[in-house]
């Protein structure tokens, strides 16, 4: 079927209370196996792009990788922009086909985070194309970062609830980030997040929220955020560290391969089952 956009599954999910995987993407591998996965689950999904994907693998790329697949596919499949720090990106993205866009100012002060995601909403509506914006600051893992020190850095930059409500107010954006106890970049699962600042960022906002870092909350973590509002929930570093390890392991036992697929196919499927877990665990299996 064609691509949809985010917000009719969106909504779905949010009167349901399961939250939609979404799944970044870098190569055909992972392309392939998040729709290949999803299919197999009947989970509608988002496949979602980064500026650095969109400049490794080439913007007209990965849109034609995800149209393919999505043609002669049965589940609803989204092509979303994830942190489009750009206004310039988000333009792009959608002339070139993407069905959801995210600009990210969080990094902004509020009023001219609020001023250029309005220019995105009103931009992106016109073609019936919703938006996803960050308010707090997720972070970023260090490696050098003790558990506890990430945790203080979280708590620093999460997202107010009564500032929520207003961005939500000023710009029209279809879906929130904001910034509730994950960082991104975590390896294991240490984030604690924070159960009431979501519901009242629920409350207040009333539209689907997203949970960025999700690879660093364990499932009774992200399941109490589901519960507590959640609708969304972005994947990166999981599959990242099986596809690579994947690789690593396939070469120490093969060390003379020289056949690339036979290498990145035990990659996809490593992928593969990170994504069947996430899916399960979040509760859009047999949605479709």
């Amino acid at each position: 079927m064609p691509l949809v956009t985010s917000k009719e599954i969106l909504i779905d999910a949010q009167k349901n209370r399961y939250a939609i995987g979404a799944f970044n993407a870098n190569n055909m591998e992972i392309v392939q196996a998040i729709i290949e996965t999803a299919e197999e689950e009947k989970a509608p999904v988002i496949v979602q792009a980064s500026q650095g994907a969109i400049a490794y693998a080439g913007l007209d790329m990965i849109v034609g990788m995800v149209k393919v697949l999505a043609k002669r596919s049965f589940i609803p499949i989204v092509l979303h922009l994830d942190h489009g720090t750009d206004y310039y990106q988000n333009i792009k993205c959608l002339r070139a086909g993407f069905t959801s866009l995210m600009f990210d100012g969080s990094g902004l002060p509020f009023t001219e985070n609020v001023s250029l995601t309005k220019k995105v909403v009103e931009m992106a509506h016109a073609v019936n194309i919703p938006v996803e914006a960050e308010i707090g600051q997720i972070g970023k893992m260090d490696s050098s970062d003790e558990p506890g020190v990430a945790r203080e850095k979280i708590k620093e930059f999460m997202a107010d609830p009564e500032e929520a409500g207003k961005f939500v107010e000023l710009t029209a954006v279809d879906s929130l980030a904001a910034a509730v106890g994950t960082i991104h970049g975590c390896q294991e699962a240490i984030a604690k997040l924070d159960i009431p600042r979501i519901e009242k960022i629920r409350d207040l906002t009333g539209v689907p929220l997203v949970l960025h870092g999700a690879s660093g909350a364990n499932d009774e973590e992200v399941k109490k955020g589901i519960a507590a509002g959640i609708c969304k929930v972005n994947i990166d570093t999981r599959i990242r560290m099986a596809f690579t390890k994947a690789i690593q392991d396939y070469f120490k036992q093969n060390p003379d391969e020289i056949d690339p697929r036979k290498s990145l196919g035990a990659a996809k499927k490593a992928a593969k089952e990170v994504i069947r877990d996430r899916i399960r665990v979040l509760g859009c299996n047999n949605r479709v």
